[in-house]
């Protein structure tokens, strides 16, 4: 089991940078950042860009994957981001891990001066921005026209490190979403299903797992070639509420086929309030377990 690690860019980097080394140091597999223009009740407050942030973690890191959690089409063009995803692959020497979701409803997806795309239509552009991404990732000289998207000669030389193109880590809960892991993703994420309590969480989260074997088998799709991710902070209860409940945690996810797990590192109050005491003794009580059991 590999763990990561949340870091919100809702700091000064001044201020977060030592967040970033000392998940390194600590041994965490993956560090990643949300891909927000602003977030929920934190739009108010500091925050800042997904990519500028990595950027500057991958040049204070030497080994732990970095990624986004999650990019999406609310405002990201897959040709001008195929060219950030391509910069930053090369300063991180190829440790990015590509996150990429729907997009949700709310701020981001009216800031620019548009409207909320129902469900359906969400996922039809995300279905098209993903397909562009990979082509300009994969190739030179791109040109293509969809609904949402187009392309005319776009370009991605040198290409990215990573071959033959950073890895896509897909979000996803309903089937059309997951034919795009099973056919795009070398990682599939999922935060589960909205639940009152926690064990109807984890009941829904084998549920998707479930689900996703389907897809995989009907797609004709290895399931030993997708890497599984759960985020362990969309349940009820955050996942470092305590030493115990992490270990736990950890274990039922693994019962579940997952092979990685994400938390978050805990703030002062709101969203993932918590005591970073608690993430010191998982990341040097429970990680080097994990390492050894590998």
């Amino acid at each position: 089991m590999r763990v990561g690690i949340v870091i919100l860019p809702d700091q000064r980097w001044s201020e977060a940078e030592h967040r970033w080394r000392q998940a390194e140091r600590w041994g965490f597999d993956h560090a990643w950042t949300y891909d927000h223009i602003g977030w929920r009740d934190l739009v108010d407050g500091p925050w800042f860009d997904a990519v500028p942030t990595l950027t500057a973690a991958a040049t204070v890191t030497s080994r732990i994957r970095l990624g986004t959690l999650v990019a999406s089409p609310n405002f990201r063009h897959p040709v001008h981001f195929a060219r950030q995803v391509t910069a930053l692959d090369d300063v991180s020497g190829g440790r990015l891990l590509l996150g990429l979701g729907a997009g949700g409803i709310g701020f981001d997806a009216e800031v620019l001066g548009g409207q909320t795309l129902p469900p359906r239509r969400r996922v039809d552009r995300y279905g098209e921005f993903t397909e562009l991404l990979d082509l300009v990732l994969r190739s030179d000289g791109v040109t293509w026209r969809g609904e949402y998207y187009a392309a005319v000669d776009a370009r991605s030389n040198p290409g990215c490190v990573q071959r033959p193109r950073v890895p896509f880590v897909v979000a996803a809960n309903g089937p059309r979403s997951m034919r795009l892991a099973a056919r795009y993703g070398q990682g599939w994420v999922t935060t589960g299903a909205d639940a009152d309590d926690l064990d109807g969480w984890w009941r829904s989260v084998a549920e998707l797992s479930g689900r996703l074997d389907k897809v995989l088998a009907a797609t004709g799709r290895d399931p030993a070639t997708l890497d599984r991710y759960l985020s362990l902070d969309a349940a009820p209860l955050f996942s470092l509420s305590s030493v115990g409940y992490f270990t736990e945690a950890v274990g039922r996810a693994a019962e579940l086929g997952f092979t990685d797990v994400i938390t978050h590192w805990p703030r002062r109050s709101s969203w993932y309030a918590g005591d970073e005491a608690v993430l010191e003794r998982v990341a040097t009580e429970v990680l080097p377990q994990l390492r050894q059991s590998a």
